[in-house]
């Protein structure tokens, strides 16, 4: 990923992932116009940002891991009645 073109691509994937721009700047803490800028090349991904989505990304990994046991409980628990 040393293109920056792919980062940018890559990023705004990212973003897509965790929700869209509104999703992703209340799980990132970052102002919706700064994502933005980020995925249309107007201000440079650092590292730290890259760590601080992949962060998010694992949290929501979490969570819907977490929506998706709590469904096949509730689908087992269903079918043995």
């Amino acid at each position: 990923m040393t293109n920056p073109t792919s980062l940018q691509d890559h990023f705004a994937h990212c973003i897509q992932v965790l929700g869209g721009v509104t999703a992703a700047s209340r799980r990132l803490g970052i102002d919706e116009r700064a994502i933005r800028r980020f995925v249309n090349g107007e201000r440079p991904i650092s590292s730290r940002l890259l760590r601080d989505t992949a962060e998010a990304l694992r949290t929501l990994i979490a969570e819907a891991t977490d929506a998706e046991q709590g469904i096949a409980s509730s689908l087992e628990a269903a079918e043995d009645d």
